[in-house]
């Protein structure tokens, strides 16, 4: 989800309350400035831990013949 703030909606809010929202919805902020640029906040995703995988490695693997 994407959402546009003017500068000045985006100082009538407290800072603490957008990261807040931003990280907690996942929504893409856009702060559209006076003069027509734009910048962009969003949440870095975090990646799930890895799963722990039942088996074994082989005794010798290394010193098979590979190609």
């Amino acid at each position: 989800m994407t959402q546009t703030l003017t500068l000045e909606q985006f100082k009538q809010q407290p800072l603490e309350e957008i990261l807040n929202e931003v990280v907690t919805q996942e929504v893409t902020l856009i702060v559209r400035m006076p003069e027509g640029q734009e910048i962009l906040i969003e949440p870095r995703l975090r990646l799930r831990p890895l799963p722990v995988l039942d088996g074994y490695v082989p005794e010798g693997w290394k010193d098979a013949v590979y190609r």
